[in-house]
């Protein structure tokens, strides 16, 4: 054999070898290039990516803020919160969801297919299962440690006196969010701040405690809020107020207690009403509206008293004036009359409690020099608007309050002084409940319009007081003092002859009010029913001087059991009158002496 080398073959070897090494080179040095784009120039990208499978993000829900109220004089909580939780599934380690859905069915409820569609949900780390869980429904279902599922804990609100003060309160939905009431009027401050986390996970979900990646901010709890309810004169008026629902057959009733002397709401109810709690069970969200701030209907003849006012502020009338009543007026031809013949020689005392329409009519004519005109209802518009602050909010802290309706008075060639007209004994014109209570107010009190109020006092998580609201003058000299007086004696005249007898010590206490009857209007501007009413009742209870204003109103009484145009005598007077000799009775009025 010839072991020479063949240099040609050598060559070709080496070339070979050669070509060999390059290729090793390039593919080495494409691995490394690879290797510096991914860890060096688009080491974030791929970074996050890979962190989705291991990071988890909750936001942590804030402690929400209590609600007080007086109750026997001291301050209590009246809406708390419990601990619950909301379960959830990352479907990421979720393995078994067969067996992991029919534990859920066992623990929450249910089928196991309703839980299916969470346990293998595609593209979220973090699928609501329920929410609102009692915790040792929660302690049982983290028993079985099934990687994926978790529990986050949050608060939830407890109403331990049930349904009362429901509509003022309001409640807190399934998302942490007021509805209603005070829980919606002050939900930011109520609510606080929620915390966050972020945090590294290990295979089976669970944070790893020493990761720099880890973040943690912890949440604020809420404010919270006392307001100026005396929580036993509150469960007091819903009681009356229920009683006279059922009895009256109305649709519904609101009514409110105000303090005359610092627009401080004592006591707010309605009915029907629900459970905030469960306000998920209730099928007509209609029973949610707080029906003294946000429900403005024609008030009618309580609105008599402040034609009374504004026309003994005037001067144009006094206490003890008497005009001879034609028995109705003509106005752009359409007749007003009385419910009974009234024709003859009437006083202011008669036009309350006899409850007049000609006699309002009357008085609003002499705001106007004697006649229905553009002076005249300048006047009373003022009145109405800017003195006794109808037509706009009062600002009260409750969700969904109604501004109500005030007419201009300019001319609109459509019987503007008909409409005027109308608007003296409480049609063409809409007020709530607590406009109407808050306008007699200022007149019973020497003439301050006191902005109402239902918060007293906003307090921080560490006890600091944030928030002092003391009576707040809205408006100064509304009437003249004197006016006051004179409104005063005229409605207690109405009280001291009622058909039905009252039964109060005139001689210790004071206390008047007035009716009220209003024609329901027909949709789309289509004129009053003939036979449907609202019923109202205005009045105040006090010693020495007004204390409290009292405001009822019954939508809608079945008043084919009433003569009519008696609604508001036979429906809401006697929940009116029940409600004083329980101010009365209970120490909450002074006496004279």
């Amino acid at each position: 054999m010839d072991w020479r080398v063949n240099p040609a073959a050598a060559i070709k070897s080496v070339k070979r070898v050669r070509v060999l090494f390059t290729l090793i080179v390039v593919v080495f040095a494409v691995f490394i290039i690879r290797l510096f784009y991914l860890q060096v120039i688009d080491y974030g990208h791929y970074h996050d990516v890979a962190m989705i499978d291991q990071l988890k993000k909750y936001t942590i829900p804030a402690q929400r803020g209590l609600i007080e109220a007086n109750q026997g004089g001291n301050i209590v909580p009246i809406v708390l919160n419990q601990t619950v939780y909301t379960v959830y599934a990352d479907p990421v380690y979720i393995s078994q969801p067969n067996k992991i859905a029919e534990t859920l069915a066992k623990i929450i409820g249910g089928n196991p297919s309703d839980y299916m569609g969470d346990l293998t949900a595609k593209g979220t780390r973090y699928s609501v299962i329920t929410k609102r869980l009692t915790q040792d429904k929660e302690q049982q279902l983290m028993a079985y440690k099934y990687p994926g599922i978790g529990a986050q804990p949050e608060s939830a609100r407890i109403y331990p006196n049930g349904d009362s003060a429901a509509q003022l309160l309001g409640f807190v939905d399934a998302d942490g969010q007021g509805e209603y009431g005070v829980e919606q009027a002050l939900n930011q401050q109520l609510a606080g701040t929620p915390g966050r986390v972020k945090a590294v996970t290990d295979i089976n979900g669970v944070p790893l405690p020493a990761n720099s990646n880890n973040i943690s901010i912890q949440p604020k709890a809420g404010d919270n809020v006392v307001l100026t309810i005396d929580m036993a004169m509150q469960k007091n008026l819903e009681q009356i107020v229920k009683q006279g629902d059922i009895s009256g057959k109305a649709q519904g009733v609101s009514a409110l207690i105000l303090d005359a002397n610092t627009g401080a709401v004592k006591a707010m109810a309605n009915y029907p009403t629900y459970n905030p709690a469960e306000y998920f069970n209730v099928s007509n969200p209609d029973v949610f509206q707080n029906g003294t701030v946000s429900h403005d209907i024609e008030p009618g003849s309580i609105m008599k008293t402040l034609t009374t006012a504004a026309a003994l502020n005037q001067g144009v009338i006094q206490p003890t004036t008497v005009f001879d009543d034609p028995g109705q007026w003509i106005v752009d031809n359409f007749t007003i009359k009385d419910v009974l013949p009234s024709a003859g020689p009437q006083s202011i005392a008669d036009i309350l409690n006899l409850s007049l329409n000609t006699g309002a009519t009357w008085m609003l004519m002499q705001m106007g020099g004697g006649q229905l005109d553009q002076k005249g209802r300048d006047i009373w518009h003022n009145y109405m608007a800017n003195d006794f602050m109808l037509g706009q909010k009062t600002g009260i802290d409750q969700g969904y309050e109604s501004p109500g309706f005030v007419p201009s008075p300019d001319s609109n060639s459509a019987g503007i002084n008909l409409t005027y007209a109308n608007t003296s004994f409480g049609q063409g014109v809409t007020a709530t409940p607590l406009q109407m209570a808050a306008a007699l107010a200022s007149v019973l009190n020497g003439g301050t319009y006191y902005k109402p109020r239902l918060v007293s006092q906003i307090i921080s998580p560490t006890g600091n007081v944030i928030e002092n609201n003391g009576p707040k003058v809205e408006k100064a000299n509304v009437v003249k003092p004197s006016v006051g007086q004179g409104l005063a004696g005229l409605m207690q005249y109405v009280m001291e002859n009622r058909a039905e007898p009252v039964n109060f010590d005139q001689t210790n206490y004071m206390v008047g009010g007035k009716t009220g009857t209003a024609q329901i209007a027909k949709p789309n501007g289509g004129g009053y029913y003939t036979n449907e009413f609202n019923a109202s009742f205005i009045g105040f209870v006090g010693g020495a001087k007004p204390q409290y204003v009292i405001i009822v109103y019954a939508y809608d009484p079945n008043t084919s059991d009433y003569a009519a145009g008696y609604a508001g005598e036979l429906v809401a007077q006697p929940i009116f009158v029940n409600l004083a000799h329980m101010l009365i009775n209970n120490g909450y009025v002074a006496p004279k002496s």
